[in-house]
């Protein structure tokens, strides 16, 4: 209990008059109840603050004076519970909570959050566009130029140029993907203290860790096309045995199909808080995908239902919005190319300017609708496993009462930049 306060209580004990100027309770301290003798006939006082979080307290707003005599057995010191400083009470959190939180995340701090991931998206559109649309319209004038003769080596030539066209767009997406995760990650952090960080205060912190949050995206990808690539390649042997070869084909990849499903399902759950390790806790790949698989060794179930729930909120949402804007854009090119892009408009006549205008308005719209949701679902998607994480620690590692410190101490002055109360050590067998 803090000296100020001790002098408020001796004050108080030495008949200082009800209702008088008080400080509020801060975190860790008590709130001085009212005498009980003045506590009848104390009509039209304010009611008796509500809690913040945790169990039933009775804590008072400065000034007020509750209605009616104090709880029989209830000391005359009470515990202030803590209020809720950002995104989340710091405590564990339900499962209303866990849903909840990651859509508020856009509203808190849209410009870093959606606004960085909607210039990511939009940049690996473009140069996507730009390299692989490019080889495309040179592949296919390469084709559309070739002897008789040439023909068939100029295709095989073209779709080499086409494939290898994909490699630079993949590698930047690889990296703006890792990039996008550690943003977000480190964004919902700061906000469960409610903080606001700037746009380039994210790029520049989130950068620190890009290139361990790289490799692990790479290892996912590496281990998923090699499991696919077994199973196919197992799947086609098969085929070369005879018409038993079919048939054993056949059902070895329905197998091999629910298979592989349920080992995704299983690995990207127990997996999916090792974005959050590396970035947080300034892990490496392997310490992070041990961090992770120990984290959620209790709670698979709820971890997986939370993340599935609300990857398809978030689809279905999308699909409400651009569904109706694809079948309009459908039903505009059919009317206005009916024989196709390049045919006539069915009367002779050649298409109109204004006809090609319209389709290129709609299908501009759907790719801007397309981007949009995009990137409410990464940041959406991001901040789910981001708060997951925390509160798997807050229920197993108690990182809820380092948080409240870590809160006391900003708002004492006391504490320092480099602090980082997600980097607590934690006891080995704890997690």
């Amino acid at each position: 209990m803090s000296d100020d306060h001790s002098e408020q209580g001796a004050s108080a004990s030495a008949g200082g008059a009800p209702g008088a100027a008080a400080d509020v309770p801060r975190y860790g301290e008590y709130a001085q109840a009212p005498p009980s003798a003045a506590a009848p006939g104390y009509e039209g006082y304010p009611p008796p603050a509500q809690p913040g979080y945790g169990a039933p307290q009775y804590a008072y707003a400065p000034g007020a004076t509750p209605t009616g005599a104090t709880p029989t057995g209830a000391s005359s010191e009470q515990w202030a519970p803590p209020p809720k400083p950002g995104l989340i009470p710091l405590r564990p959190l339900g499962f209303g909570t866990l849903l909840g939180t990651p859509f508020r995340v856009l509203r808190r701090n849209a410009g870093p959050t959606f606004g960085s991931a909607l210039i990511i998206q939009f940049v690996i559109v473009l140069i996507t566009a730009l390299f692989v649309g490019g080889a495309t319209f040179f592949a296919i004038t390469r084709v559309s130029s070739a002897s008789a003769a040439d023909r068939n080596s100029i295709v095989a030539g073209s779709v080499a140029i086409v494939a290898l066209s994909t490699i630079i767009p993949l590698a930047f997406a690889l990296v703006s993907s890792a990039l996008l995760q550690g943003i977000l990650v480190l964004e919902v952090s700061r906000e469960v203290l409610g903080e606001k960080r700037r746009m380039g205060e994210l790029w520049k912190a989130a950068a620190k860790r890009l290139w361990p949050l790289v490799l692990w995206i790479l290892l996912q990808a590496v281990v998923a096309v090699v499991a696919l690539s077994i199973a196919v390649g197992i799947v086609v042997l098969l085929t070369f045995i005879g018409p038993v070869g079919v048939a054993l084909a056949v059902v070895a990849g329905i197998l091999f199909g629910l298979g592989l499903v349920v080992l995704a399902a299983w690995l990207t759950t127990k997996l999916s808080l090792v974005s959050c390790a590396i970035v947080l806790e300034g892990l490496g790949v392997r310490a992070g995908i041990v961090r992770s698989w120990r984290l959620t060794n209790r709670s698979f179930w709820k971890t997986l239902g939370t993340e599935w729930l609300v990857n398809a909120i978030v689809y279905i949402a999308a699909q409400v919005v651009t569904q109706p804007i694809s079948f309009i854009f459908g039903i505009v090119i059919g009317v206005v190319f009916p024989n196709g892009v390049g045919g006539s408009n069915g009367s002779g006549g050649s298409v109109n300017t204004g006809s090609i205008g319209l389709a290129v308005a709609l299908y501009a719209l759907v790719v801007v609708v397309q981007l949009v949701f995009g990137a409410i679902a990464a940041v959406v998607q991001a901040a789910t496993v981001a708060v997951i994480y925390i509160d798997l620690r807050m229920r197993t590692e108690g990182l809820d009462i380092e948080l409240v410190r870590f809160v006391e101490a900003r708002q004492a002055g006391l504490s320092t930049p480099d602090d980082d109360p997600f980097r607590v050590s934690v006891p080995a067998g704890r997690a």
